[in-house]
């Protein structure tokens, strides 16, 4: 229990340089106490002791802002940075070594039964504001751009920007001309096609 403690304390201050020790970590950092309440609910939840486990991860939702279903499944070295309004969903799967931002969402799409939610891999970073939605898998050493909005799956060492979302590289390496700026809109690109729709009947109305 203290080797894990003593990881996750450790975990923080290397990824984040504003942690100047560690007493500041564990009584002053939202992600740190989230974490630490969920490996205690997550403990009860597995042994059927579901009301306990749903008390401690609703008590740290009104404390922190962060809501982990105690159903979860979280790896080691697992950092929530900041923290104020992630939500993961019950049967999320959260790999080694991955950084969270505020406001993102491990969800469901309200779609699926069983397997409702994402699994990430190792050493994933998922920005502020982006929402993986679904049991997609988001493959290791990826990286989920703040705003995203993931709906299928994400191979490894690749980056995803955009709403929906669409890789733009993988192990470094531009697959599309696509940045963080100039993403595509899928309604505009839509509303495009019907307007060449429209001028070719036209065109073929008027030969007739």
């Amino acid at each position: 229990m203290f080797d894990r403690l003593r990881e996750d304390i450790a975990c923080i201050k290397a990824r984040d340089p504003a942690a100047k020790s560690g007493l500041e970590v564990m009584l002053l950092y939202p992600g740190f106490k989230a974490v630490r309440s969920h490996r205690k609910a997550h403990w009860l939840y597995t042994r059927g002791l579901f009301f306990a486990a749903r008390f401690i991860s609703q008590r740290c939702a009104h404390k922190t802002g962060i809501e982990i279903h105690p159903g979860a499944t979280i790896g080691r070295r697992f950092f929530i940075d900041h923290g104020r309004g992630v939500v993961i969903g019950e049967t999320a799967e959260i790999g080694d070594d991955v950084t969270m931002y505020q406001g993102a969402t491990l969800g469901g799409t309200g779609k699926d039964t069983g397997k409702r939610h994402p699994t990430v891999g190792n050493n994933v970073l998922i920005a502020a504001g982006s929402k993986i939605l679904g049991p997609v898998h988001i493959g290791e050493n990826s990286r989920i751009a703040a705003g995203a909005v993931v709906l299928r799956d994400i191979p490894e060492q690749a980056t995803a920007v955009g709403v929906p979302a669409h890789v733009v590289r993988i192990a470094g390496q531009r697959v599309s001309d696509i940045d963080q700026i100039h993403i595509p809109d899928p309604v505009a690109a839509a509303i495009e096609r019907i307007d060449e729709r429209i001028s070719a009947l036209e065109e073929k109305h008027e030969d007739i």
